[in-house]
């Protein structure tokens, strides 16, 4: 039997116990702003600005991140040997190259097209046109120097080397994908310049040639003889979207969803609700790798294709539910911080930004089409925004954003991938987000309400939708 000192030492030691609990609890550096009791010791504070965010606050990051893509992002043609600009188009040389931008920010790249999804966004939920500029200048320098460039393979047979080698001769959905879908978005929005030369080359190239399994799959010849990459989802899925909206084309949309289908059905755990990054034909079971990014690129690429797939569609109710059961997963593997982990299900990986942004932006998108409940949903990405802001700096740059990833076989390689502010992958998800947001929350259909110190979005004629998978 105990005695009284041993239960005292012992009571002594459950309190030491609780108090160091308590003084781990992480101590950020904001309060929340819409707690109108301050000095309430319930409050605590939080690692990010976590309150109801402000339009106009939002905007100007909006703005800077557009400033500062403008700023590093050159439209001019230069000799690669002097730099010195060259203004004559009337006779290719050798060593003309599109001016290098600042960083990793290619114009043609298929970062550059989620850029583009996002200034037009932008532009459209705030109506500042200054937004869509940039991609104005970017599709007008394309209009004007393809002819160039085209001269000048046919008479130096340059290849990759030509700086329009992505449209020029299309090698892989990374060269075309992501971009087509951009400049389809852009004719629909009446944006620069007609560019149908260019849409056709690349559409061609996502449709017809690229290389695919039995079942149309799309595939890669890497790092496997035959692979699947998470991240082709997006730059394939949009890209046949938009092809079936602008022509009217049934077999486009056939095509997107059944990609959607078998990319899923070999990639996506529904036990966790997360995406492997990969898959190998000769090697189905194999240890899974849950990258976030990849995780990003496949919720994007199926809200892209719900936006224009007619809803009369017989795969529309099951791409909805495939998009209903990934951000289910996504959201229950949001840190404490808002953002998501390099490694989605891993918390010991680094926060991650474009695939935060990304997760941030489709559910808020989710919600403001009415797929997702804004009740169970809302609060999420708000939360999604509050952490993403803090990556936004004084310049404009978008910070912590890791750089371009192979598909890897082991997590060494995954947990280490630096971030950079000169990774292009953080900045059109980050202006997609940010406007999906503005968008959010001055949303009519419902309100938003503060309460117990969260964030309850509720109808506002408290109507509670079903939306259950068959709905």
């Amino acid at each position: 039997m105990k005695t009284i000192p041993h239960l005292l030492a012992g009571l002594t030691a459950c309190a030491l116990l609780i108090s160091n609990a308590a003084a781990q609890v992480p101590q950020g550096p904001y309060r929340n702003p819409d707690n109108k009791s301050q000095d309430d010791a319930g409050e605590g504070t939080y690692p990010v600005p976590y309150k109801m965010p402000v339009a106009a606050e939002i905007t100007e990051q909006l703005n800077r991140i557009r400033g500062y893509m403008d700023s590093v992002t050159p439209t001019r043609i230069v000799s690669k040997k002097t730099g010195a600009p060259i203004t004559d188009l009337s006779k290719p040389v050798a060593d003309a190259i599109m001016e290098p931008a600042n960083g990793d920010f290619g114009i043609m790249v298929y970062e550059m097209g989620v850029v583009h999804a996002g200034l037009i966004k932008a532009a459209e939920v705030t109506g500042d046109k200054r937004f869509t500029a940039m991609t104005e200048r970017h599709l007008n320098f394309f209009k004007e120097t393809q002819p160039y460039f085209r001269a000048q393979e046919d008479q130096f047979h340059l290849e990759r080397a030509n700086s329009f080698a992505r449209f020029l001769d299309p090698r892989s959905l990374d060269d075309s994908g992501s971009m087509c879908a951009a400049l389809m978005r852009a004719r629909q929005a009446r944006i620069g310049p007609d560019l149908s030369g260019m849409i056709a080359t690349c559409s061609d190239w996502v449709a017809n040639k690229q290389f695919r399994l039995a079942d149309g799959t799309m595939a890669r010849k890497r790092p496997q003889a035959v692979s699947l990459w998470a991240d082709d989802m997006y730059m394939s899925i949009p890209a046949l979207a938009e092809m079936g909206r602008s022509t009217g084309q049934r077999k486009y949309f056939d095509d997107a969803v059944n990609n959607v289908l078998t990319m899923s059905k070999r990639m996506f755990n529904p036990q966790l609700g997360i995406y492997t990054h990969g898959w190998h034909a000769n090697a189905t079971d194999i240890p899974r790798f849950y990258w976030a990014r990849a995780n990003a690129w496949a919720v994007l690429s199926m809200s892209d294709l719900l936006d224009v797939l007619p809803k009369n569609h017989p795969g529309y109710p099951k791409v909805l539910a495939q998009l209903r059961a990934s951000l289910k997963g996504v959201a229950e593997l949001q840190s404490g911080s808002g953002l998501w982990h390099q490694m989605i299900d891993r918390n010991d990986s680094y926060l991650e930004t474009s695939a935060s942004a990304i997760f941030t932006y489709t559910i808020a998108h989710a919600v403001n089409q009415g797929w997702v409940s804004p009740t169970t949903y809302g609060s999420v990405a708000q939360a999604g925004w509050a952490g993403l802001s803090t990556r936004i700096n004084a310049q404009g740059q978008v910070e912590g954003t890791c750089v371009g990833t192979t598909l890897a076989g082991d997590q060494v390689y995954y947990y280490n991938r630096p971030t950079s502010p000169h990774a292009l992958h953080g900045y059109g998800p980050t202006l997609l987000a940010g406007a999906e947001i503005i968008k959010l929350i001055s949303n009519p259909a419902f309100k938003v309400e503060y309460k117990v110190r969260t964030y309850h979005y509720q109808p506002k004629d408290g109507a509670q939708t079903d939306y259950r998978e068959h709905h």
